[in-house]
């Protein structure tokens, strides 16, 4: 794997940077993925090389599209505390082809509004940079704190558009998903972006 390069610009927060993934982020993201709390809603933990293989294909997505899910730090630390950006959900489903906004954090970054801030950020992104019309997030059903995120961004459901994940077979724990959206223009009109 490469090391940085310079192609896309960090995004950044108040208190955070997202930016592209470097060789340096692949332990801590490792650990994270190990970590059966923040794993507690996907389908298992990740080992150190589908980690790595991971980072690899986003820093190559980043590279290819300008936007990804980017490696985030502490702009007064510069230390990684996990992932927060944009993705292109790569199964098919009602509301597919989409761009979702989505955030993966260390434990002992969890409630300290980071998430929000971040995938703020990005969002923001999506609309002017990207002229987005729309971003979705998804998330198990089960995953609360994800849901409660997904509503401080100012996003709706409507349980309508609640799906079964259809990479999850039928029966499993997290198979059913919420679905959240966001229109470029109640976003742009909401932080006065427009």
């Amino acid at each position: 794997m490469n090391t940085v390069t310079e192609l896309v610009e960090p995004l950044l927060s108040d208190r955070l940077i997202l930016r592209q993934w470097t060789d340096a982020d692949v332990a801590p993201f490792a650990a994270l993925n190990a970590d059966p709390q923040v794993m507690e809603h996907f389908p298992g933990l990740l080992s150190f090389a589908q980690t790595r293989e991971m980072v690899e294909r986003v820093r190559q997505q980043i590279e290819e599209r300008k936007f990804g899910v980017w490696a985030t730090e502490l702009r007064a630390t510069g230390q990684f505390i996990g992932f927060i950006g944009l993705a292109v959900p790569m199964f098919e489903s009602h509301f597919t082809p989409c761009v979702e906004v989505g955030w993966r954090l260390a434990k002992e970054f969890w409630g300290q509004g980071y998430a929000p801030e971040g995938a703020g950020v990005a969002m923001s992104d999506g609309f002017v940079r990207l002229g987005l019309t729309e971003i979705v997030s998804l998330t198990a059903t089960t995953n609360l704190k994800s849901m409660r995120v997904m509503e401080k961004l100012g996003m709706t459901r409507d349980i309508a558009d609640d799906f079964d994940h259809p990479r999850l077979d039928v029966g499993h724990r997290l198979r059913r998903h919420a679905l959240y959206r966001s229109k470029a223009a109640d976003w742009l009109e909401a932080h006065k972006l427009a």
